[in-house]
């Protein structure tokens, strides 16, 4: 039931939502979304849909994302997850934590080699933009529920835990 009204309100044609309401409520726009959805699917077999040992299907991989999203982006705790979307505390924190490996281990994250960074600067030189690498954005959002055993590594000198996120552009978007 839960996946049926996330995908009514926010993926499916003709969404109760707007594009503008997708926007403000995940802080990406919806296409964004969908290749972080696409990406992390194809990574990582824990965000494709299965069935559980009952022949039941399990938790889409909409709502596992939306659910790590929401527990980063606005600090919702675990345990709220249960009304909204209908996952446990247990899940959530586990699809939380498959989430962050799967962004630190894909081409999210990765910090780019030599060849890497030449082969873009030949690319973007052609395109008339000489020496375009670099970060358009980067910001910290406060997590303010993360995980106990996580605080160290993810809290800056004020201790408080954050997540930062940085947008770099490459020629081609």
């Amino acid at each position: 039931m839960t996946h049926a009204n996330l995908m009514n309100n926010y993926f499916n044609p003709n969404t109760v939502y707007t594009e503008e309401d997708f926007r403000r409520r995940f802080q990406m726009r919806r296409h964004v979304f969908e290749r972080l959805l696409r990406d992390v699917q194809h990574v990582n077999p824990y965000f494709r849909q299965k069935h559980d040992r009952v022949s039941r299907l399990s938790f889409s991989p909409h709502q596992k994302v939306t659910v790590a999203f929401r527990m980063m982006a606005y600090g919702s705790p675990a345990d709220s997850m249960d009304e909204a979307h209908g996952m446990s505390e247990s899940t959530c924190l586990d699809t939380l934590a498959e989430f962050c490996d799967t962004i630190v281990k894909d081409e999210y994250l990765y910090e780019p080699n030599q060849e890497d960074l030449d082969r873009l600067i030949r690319k973007v030189k052609d395109h008339g933009f000489p020496s375009m690498i670099g970060s358009l954005d980067c910001m910290h959002w406060d997590w303010k529920n993360c995980p106990t055993g996580w605080l160290e590594g993810f809290s800056r000198r004020s201790r408080k835990s954050t997540i930062v996120l940085e947008v770099v552009t490459s020629y081609d978007t």
